[in-house]
C-alpha cells in the first residue's frame, strides 16, 4: 500500500508546454498512434531518475499525459519507516531501498498487465544497483522494456531548488547526501537517457520527450 506524501515532491514550476513542445509543435507525429504514443511493439517502463531537486515529478507527469501512461510516483510507495528518517536527515540505506524498489517494480509490472501500454514511473535510483532491481522486469513480463530517463544539475542548483519548497519532508540537507552516494550511469548503461535539467522546464520537457521518441525509433528499426 502507498503512502501519501505532500504533492511537491521533486516538481518544478509548472509549464505551459503539456500541449506543445518548445518550438510550438503539436506532440504528435507520423509515427505515434492515436493515444499520442510512439507506435512500438513493446510495452515501456519509463523511469524517470536523478537526485532530489532534478525535477522527476515534473518531467514525469509532462510525460504520462503527453504519452497517455499510467504515472507512478515512486515516493509515494515508501514505507512510513522511510519517510520519517528522511524527514529527520537520516540517509536511507541499502536494506530501507530494497522492498520499495522491488514493490516499484511489481506495481509497474500489474498496471501493463492491466492493459496499459506503458508506465511512467519516478525513482532516484542513485545507485546501479538500485537501477537493477528495476532492469529485471523483463523476466517476469518477457514484452515489457525498462528506459531510464537521466535528469541532472549540478549540485548548487538542485540544493537552491529543494530550499524553495514549502511543506517537503526532504531538506535541502538530503540533496548533498544524495549526490555523495549517486552512481552517475556508465556508458555501458545503455538503457539510459540522459538529460540536462538546468535548462528552463520547457525545454527540459521537450528534450526528454525527444529522446524518448528517438529511442522507441531505435527499438523499431532494430525491430524490423
Amino acid at each position: 500500500m502507498s503512502t501519501s506524501i505532500p504533492h511537491t515532491s521533486d516538481h518544478l514550476p509548472l509549464s505551459s508546454s503539456a500541449s506543445k513542445l518548445a518550438n510550438g509543435a503539436p506532440l504528435t507525429n507520423g509515427h505515434t498512434s492515436k493515444n499520442n504514443q510512439p507506435e512500438t511493439t513493446h510495452h515501456h517502463i519509463w523511469l524517470i531518475t536523478g537526485p532530489a531537486g532534478c525535477g522527476k515529478s515534473t518531467v514525469a507527469q509532462f510525460i504520462a499525459k503527453t504519452m497517455n501512461l499510467p504515472y507512478l510516483e515512486g515516493d509515494e510507495y515508501h514505507p512510513t519507516a522511510n519517510i520519517d528518517k528522511m524527514a529527520k536527515g537520516i540517509p536511507l540505506s541499502d536494506a530501507d531501498r530494497w522492498d520499495w524498489l522491488t514493490n516499484l517494480r511489481e506495481e509497474s509490472i500489474r498496471k501493463i498487465h492491466a492493459g496499459a501500454q506503458g508506465v511512467v514511473l519516478t525513482c532516484s535510483a542513485l545507485k546501479r544497483k538500485y537501477r537493477d532491481v528495476i532492469r529485471v522486469a523483463p523476466y517476469y513480463s518477457h514484452d515489457v522494456l525498462v528506459h531510464f530517463v537521466y535528469l541532472h544539475a549540478p549540485e548548487d542548483v538542485l540544493v537552491q531548488r529543494v530550499g524553495a519548497r514549502k511543506g517537503h519532508y526532504m531538506g535541502a540537507n538530503m540533496v548533498h547526501s544524495q549526490c555523495m552516494i549517486l552512481e552517475p550511469p556508465g556508458p555501458e548503461e545503455t538503457d539510459v537517457i540522459t538529460v540536462d535539467v538546468s535548462a528552463s522546464v520547457e525545454e527540459v520537457e521537450a528534450e526528454a520527450l525527444a529522446k524518448i521518441r528517438e529511442a522507441v525509433k531505435r527499438e523499431l528499426v532494430r525491430d524490423s
